[in-house]
């Protein structure tokens, strides 16, 4: 059986948790990532959130959220998708973890402040996550890369 490309496996990981592993021929790591996705999603209201934020009711969106479950979904999510890119086809690259960890990391605080205001606008519990998750994965690339420099330069002496 031909394994899956890395690619291929963190965006299937992105339609949905759970589905990478089930590419990648993990068929009970798949099933529990999907029940885990599939019960966070519905304990938090989720979808609803999403839906109201889709159509700008930020604070609606804010109301319908419960914060207690949603907060496990970033790191379920992030982990996800890791964890399908690790076991895909190809190399490792040492280190590879860092982004997504930093972006699960990042996530997770845009959805603790997401009841804030800044600059006057509430972005709410889907936007400021999603916003954060940027400068997640750009720190996370960085930390990597300082790294990656530090230990090469350490094997060099």
């Amino acid at each position: 059986m031909k394994k899956t490309q890395k690619l291929e496996a963190v965006l299937w990981s992105i339609a949905l948790p759970g589905f990478g592993q089930l590419l990648n021929g993990q068929l009970l790591k798949g099933i529990i990532f999907i029940l885990l996705e599939f019960m966070i999603n519905v304990m938090s209201s989720f979808n609803q959130a999403i839906m109201f934020s889709f159509l700008g009711k930020i604070t609606e969106a804010g109301r319908a959220i419960d914060y207690q479950w949603l907060m496990f979904y970033p790191c379920v999510y992030m982990y996800a998708m890791y964890d399908a890119y690790k076991f895909a086809e190809g190399e490792n690259p040492q280190l590879s973890f860092l982004p997504f960890a930093f972006g699960a990391y990042f996530v997770t605080i845009g959805l603790m402040y997401s009841p804030n205001l800044f600059f006057g606008i509430s972005f709410g519990p889907i936007w400021l996550p999603m916003l954060s998750l940027i400068p997640g994965l750009v720190i996370g690339f960085i930390i990597r890369y300082l790294l990656m420099k530090s230990i090469s330069k350490f094997k060099n002496q």
